[in-house]
């Protein structure tokens, strides 16, 4: 007669929490080791490598979703159009391609591309002997560009924004580490405050852990950590104040949720808990990324035409 096995008892909800803190932590301590660098090859190089790797395993993941949702996609071509964008961004913004990088030089670049991509998944459909779902596939494939590739590039822009000459910041890596931070601060805000006195769901039908007070928490704890960064380190930010930590702190904390939402919405349709298990006590990259994909836009437009003017 066989013995049954005994079954784990789930992780509490601490556990989860510090492990996703030290997951965080340990992998942004990666990159701003790079970002501050004093040479230059490794502090490129490093983000470079980085960027891309973070923005190729999230575009794989969203490409499983959605197959686990039967949905048709060509997930080489988008990992190809993936990387190419990223990199061809990157080579504009540092200026290798004999650019000035500005934004409207980076801008024309991608919109260029996007242009070309679509048109290149259409002759790949034209090819495919299989596939007869071609709307579908096309669809799909440039939603997952858009919506990983595309978004995560903004912090490209961010950290090498062309601040002007005389300009009192340190290019935009001050900017880049607070929006990380911020972004990152309401996720452990919605979490903890969410766990600890959470009663009220914010959208049970997408995300049933998720409530109003878990959403209070993100905009005090997120507007907190903007306010004490900008206290330390908002002299080596071009335009921030106290008013600016204030809007930018609310304005992130709800984008973060509201980015959150989304990935939960895709993880449900999928009919999965996780995008995938590479992040112990996160899940899979795009876990990671939900809040900072749609975050990244938003404080790179923040930036451009309301701090940097």
């Amino acid at each position: 007669m066989s013995v049954p096995h005994s079954i784990a008892p789930p992780p509490s909800r601490a556990r989860i929490f510090w492990s996703r803190l030290l997951s965080t932590v340990a992998l942004w301590a990666l990159i701003l080791v790079a970002m501050f660098s004093g040479n230059r090859l490794i502090s490129e190089g490093v983000f470079l490598v980085l960027i891309v790797f973070l923005a190729l395993a999230g575009l794989v993941e969203f490409y499983g979703l959605a197959e686990k949702r039967g949905l048709a996609s060509f997930k080489v071509s988008g990992a190809i159009g993936g990387l190419l964008l990223l990199v061809g961004t990157f080579l504009n913004l540092t200026g290798h391609l004999g650019t000035t990088g500005s934004p409207a030089r980076v801008n024309d670049f991608e919109t260029g591309f996007l242009i070309l991509f679509v048109l290149g998944l259409c002759v790949r459909q034209f090819v495919s002997q299989s596939n007869a779902a071609g709307l579908v596939a096309i669809s799909t494939t440039l939603f997952g560009l858009m919506y990983v590739p595309w978004l995560l590039n903004f912090i490209q822009k961010i950290n090498f924004f062309p601040f002007a000459p005389g300009n009192a910041a340190e290019g935009g890596k001050f900017f880049l580490l607070y929006f990380i931070l911020v972004t990152k601060f309401s996720d452990m805000g919605a979490y903890a405050v969410g766990s600890l006195i959470g009663k009220h769901k914010l959208i049970p039908r997408i995300s049933p852990g998720k409530t109003w007070e878990g959403f209070g928490g993100a905009i005090l704890v997120s507007t907190g950590a903007s306010l004490a960064f900008v206290h330390f380190f908002g002299a080596k930010m071009a335009g921030m104040n106290y008013p600016h930590a204030v809007i930018l702190g609310v304005i992130l904390s709800i984008t973060a949720v509201i980015g959150d939402l989304i990935e939960s919405l895709f993880k449900r349709e999928a009919g999965v808990k996780d995008s995938g298990a590479m992040l112990p006590g996160i899940g899979g990259i795009l876990d990671l990324l939900d809040s900072l994909l749609f975050n990244a836009p938003i404080m790179y437009l923040y930036l451009r035409h309301v701090l940097a003017n």
